[in-house]
């Protein structure tokens, strides 16, 4: 009987390993919200770190957060560093690229909980009275992502964020 037991669960673990590594390798989170405010107001509340957090939704979730900032104050070579409780992790942000004021370009790397490594894009698309703003997200799922994604929609989980910040975002971008 203990036999059939550990033959039908290693059976199921297996099968489950096995379907989660024919998952996808790659991911993408996208959310937009339009503001009433130019690209130009938007733009350093996104390519500046000192703009950028305050908005960031990812403050809220830790209060003790540790932060740092490094390099340029704003623009290419930008960094932002922190670590944080289990809702933040520990990693960086760092814009790479910029095209005033319509696209910021980052890479976020994370360390804690687990070593991944992601592009975030920031399109601000101006429309009659004011702007579209679109953050996205894209990357490479490790094995442990594509596991992790079998029981938890990341798209559902990291795009309740972004659809928080960009709400944080709206409100600091259209305080007259």
């Amino acid at each position: 009987m203990f036999r059939i037991i550990f033959i039908v669960v290693a059976a199921a673990i297996a099968g489950l390993l096995l379907f989660a590594a024919s998952r996808p390798d790659e991911f993408t989170v996208k959310r937009s919200l339009r503001m009433a405010a130019p690209p130009e107001k938007l733009f350093p509340l996104v390519n500046d770190f000192h703009g950028f957090n305050q908005w960031n939704p990812y403050l809220a979730k830790d209060p003790a957060l540790k932060g740092s900032y490094s390099g340029p104050a704003a623009g290419p070579g930008a960094v932002y560093a922190w670590s944080g409780n289990k809702d933040v992790g520990q990693g960086s942000m760092e814009v790479t690229g910029q095209t005033p004021p319509t696209q910021v370009v980052m890479r976020l790397v994370f360390v804690e909980p687990f070593a991944t490594t992601s592009t975030a894009e920031f399109n601000l698309q101006p429309q009659a009275g004011g702007t579209e703003v679109t953050w996205s997200m894209r990357g490479k799922h490790i094995f442990i992502g594509k596991l992790m994604s079998v029981f938890v929609d990341m798209d559902k989980m990291i795009g309740r964020d972004f659809e928080t910040g960009l709400a944080n975002l709206r409100a600091v971008a259209e305080k007259p």
